[in-house]
């Protein structure tokens, strides 16, 4: 059987105003924190994560809090995250909370074979609202603002930018074993965007590969994204990854423990960093799915540390 990820397990972004950020991402996007706690490699930061009702695998947006400027946008990037709704009908509805909330939105139209409406957060985080009908059971969070009915679903598609097309592709389909499954044209003169496909596809599923040769390189910062994670659904296909990672001969970081999942670190070609990582143990492994998100959450690596690393961090 040929070893497959899943779709799309998480997408970390950067934030410099992580009250702000809160705000936005559970006041106006209606979603559930998750999880706060920071980030393991830089204790002085929070990262935060977004998510369903549940905190399934696969509908986590997250943030890491780190004081810079804003993203100089380019290409080796991360440039659009989508997020999947069910419905036409929701998408209007987005589009008019969005704008009573101050946020400017594009039209509503096909894109990438997808109805969608592009939207940026207020740090110029670039977004896609798309429609998925195929989408499988939801798990609303029943304190948002947003109605049951309108809330995200999940991550996907995933839009990235690379100046050459053939260095990227044989990790995606050789490494990683994703498929070409279609192209469409990209905003740049005779451009294209090719669109690879995991696990059983569809929106969820799908990684858009935008080849830009003439634009300059993107600069991480405020309003851009860190990486995206890859879904794997437990340790002994994880561990299958790693080996396979070593036996294509790529620099990574090996097996790294996240407690709530297990994670591989690795960049392709154009210097985008991903990762694979496992669906579980997931977020209640450490707080009831009851209070998910509503105190700072340590592992318990960290726990020693609490008292100072509380003391680092500012109110949200």
């Amino acid at each position: 059987m040929t070893l497959e990820l899943k779709g799309i397990h998480h997408l970390t972004a950067i934030t410099a105003q992580a009250p702000r950020n809160a705000d936005f991402y559970t006041r106006v996007m209606g979603m559930r924190m998750i999880k706060k706690t920071v980030n393991q490699d830089d204790v002085s930061a929070y990262h935060l994560f977004y998510g369903d009702g549940i905190a399934s695998p696969g509908a986590d947006l997250t943030f890491f809090d780190f004081p810079t400027g804003p993203e100089r946008r380019g290409t080796h990037s991360i440039n659009r995250t989508g997020l999947r709704v069910r419905t036409a009908d929701d998408l209007d509805w987005w589009k008019a909370h969005l704008s009573e909330n101050g946020v400017m939105s594009s039209n509503i139209k096909d894109r990438a074979g997808h109805l969608s409406l592009d939207f940026e957060d207020f740090e110029g985080q670039r977004f896609r609202l798309v429609v998925d009908p195929a989408a499988g059971e939801s798990h609303p969070w029943e304190k948002s603002p947003v109605p049951t009915e309108r809330q995200i679903l999940g991550l996907g598609p995933i839009t990235i930018s690379v100046p050459d097309l053939g260095r990227t592709e044989p990790v995606l389909t050789k490494v990683m074993n994703m498929r070409e499954v279609r192209t469409y044209p990209a905003r740049e003169k005779n451009g294209a965007i090719h669109v690879f496909e995991m696990g059983e596809g569809g929106a969820a599923a799908e990684l858009h590969v935008e080849v830009n040769p003439g634009m300059s390189m993107g600069r991480q910062g405020a309003g851009g994204v860190h990486h995206v994670a890859f879904r794997t659904p437990d340790k002994a296909e994880f561990d299958q990854w790693v080996r396979r990672a070593t036996s294509f001969g790529l620099r990574s970081s090996g097996e790294v423990e996240r407690y709530y999942f297990t994670s591989l670190y690795f960049r392709e070609p154009n210097g985008i960093l991903f990762e694979i990582a496992t669906d579980g143990p997931g977020f209640t492994a450490d707080e009831p799915l009851e209070t998910l998100g509503e105190s700072l959450a340590l592992p318990p690596f960290l726990e020693p540390r609490r008292a100072e690393i509380e003391a680092g961090l500012q109110p949200l």
